[in-house]
């Protein structure tokens, strides 16, 4: 059964019409799929059936672990967006309901190269000399999550030193448990510094700015 209703599918398709350069779409599974990881997969399989811009590679963790351990994946389903190069892009987790806006947005800034960041925050991310990890909590029926997903995403794409993830928490109740997650959005930078809610990018500089000083 397609998870795709034929309005969407229509609505998607003219997303992805205006892709500019192909992508590819990294999905890390094992071979006995893990609880979401089919739906993941067929979730990709419905968006790219839409164009010829973008490719899914299709990798299995139990023949490829020291490599997913080279790129942080430590949870599946993960899903690495890529264009050129690996961005450091990430969602684990289905990125379904609220988070599907955000898995679009991320496709299309790979594609396009569109970036939204304030002159001043680009300016504070050339400086960075040590590795930022942003993730970014959420669930599928939050509607503020996927505004700070796509700001961490952006950061990514524009700095090498940013890596950043969505991470759908209801499927990974171990990361609930270690960051103490009681709502979301919640932003965990460098594992030690949080931000909750939907907060503005300047407000994600400053945390960025304490975990490097932690």
């Amino acid at each position: 059964m397609p998870l795709l209703n034929d309005q969407t599918r229509e609505e998607v398709k003219k997303v992805l019409d205006t892709l500019d350069k192909p992508i590819t779409l990294d999905l890390y599974t094992l071979q006995i799929e893990c609880g979401l990881c089919k739906d993941t997969h067929q979730l990709l399989s419905e968006i790219a059936e839409l164009t010829t811009k973008i490719t899914i590679n299709l990798h299995e963790l139990e023949s490829e672990n020291q490599h997913a351990d080279t790129l942080k994946i430590e949870k599946l389903p993960a899903i690495i967006i890529k264009g050129e190069k690996d961005y450091g892009i990430r969602f684990f987790g289905i990125p379904a309901g609220y988070e599907f806006t955000s898995l679009m947005a991320a496709m299309l800034l790979v594609s396009r190269g569109e970036l939204m960041l304030k002159p001043e925050t680009k300016a504070f991310l050339d400086t960075l000399q040590k590795p930022v990890h942003i993730e970014v909590i959420t669930t599928p029926t939050c509607p503020f999550c996927p505004g700070m997903v796509v700001i961490a995403h952006q950061m990514a794409y524009y700095s090498d030193k940013v890596l950043a993830d969505m991470i759908e928490i209801s499927e990974f109740p171990t990361v609930a448990n270690k960051y103490h997650v009681e709502g979301v959005p919640r932003t965990v930078i460098n594992e030690k510094i949080f931000l909750d809610g939907a907060a503005p990018e300047d407000m994600l500089v400053d945390k960025i700015k304490e975990a490097l000083n932690v």
